[in-house]
């Protein structure tokens, strides 16, 4: 059995499509808990590390015998809560950033909560370190994306998305270095992007929808796949 922690249940349906075309044999155990990224918006994801630490050791004494977290505020502290537990415990984005640095040098992150950012940036340059690679990333925060999301205006929030995505693709003049992301700076590379990453699951679905030139990666599926061969199920 797998957990799959989240911070909003409309990842809930979206993870059980995915599990149903890529690992049916998987069985899932939702944990929901979307005070965990209120808390850690306001306080950082070390705030709540004893909460995300403690649903998941509930979910492995019910059996479960691997766990994934699909929020990136908060899965850098899920992961590491993976020694003390005894199970492998994955962050969804993990498989996308390692994507983004095989996929060029220049990364441009798009998120829709500024705490995503910082987490997600050092993601990727710990993934870059793992490969021996140099990359410049770039981020940018899609303004009021996030609270179409939280008044369940998926329609407006994924159009703010996808509008985001075409901005970075043409020109990149949408996108910036975000100055909340500590050490950050301009380094005067081109602004195009060889790779742009959607930061959050919610925002997948713009993807496909934005229909742009620049390879866009998202966390989701590949994270569900990492997910399920450390469960001992092999996907398709």
């Amino acid at each position: 059995m797998l957990a799959v922690l989240h911070t909003s249940p409309a990842h809930v349906p979206v993870f059980d499509a995915l599990r149903d075309e890529e690992a049916p044999a998987l069985k899932l155990r939702h944990l929901v808990h979307p005070e965990l990224l209120d808390r850690a918006r306001e306080a950082g994801p070390e705030a709540v590390a004893d909460d995300v630490r403690g649903a998941l050791a509930a979910a492995v004494a019910e059996g479960a015998t691997a766990a994934l977290c699909t929020c990136s505020t908060i899965g850098g502290v899920a992961e590491a809560a993976g020694a003390e537990l005894g199970v492998p415990v994955l962050r969804a984005d993990r498989p996308m950033a390692a994507a983004a640095v095989a996929g060029g040098e220049r990364i441009t992150v798009l998120a829709t909560v500024a705490s995503t950012l910082e987490p997600t940036v050092a993601l990727i340059e710990e993934e870059a370190e793992r490969a021996g690679r140099r990359v410049v990333v770039r981020t940018h925060l899609v303004p009021d994306a996030f609270a179409l999301f939280e008044a369940d205006d998926h329609e407006g929030h994924l159009a703010a998305v996808t509008e985001a995505v075409r901005a970075a693709d043409t020109d990149g003049s949408a996108v910036t270095v975000d100055e909340a992301v500590e050490g950050a700076e301009d380094t005067g590379a081109p602004r195009s992007a060889h790779v742009i990453v959607l930061a959050q699951a919610s925002m997948a679905p713009a993807a496909e929808r934005a229909d742009v030139r620049t390879e866009v990666l998202t966390s989701p599926r590949t994270g569900l796949r990492a997910a399920a061969r450390a469960a001992g199920v092999v996907p398709r």
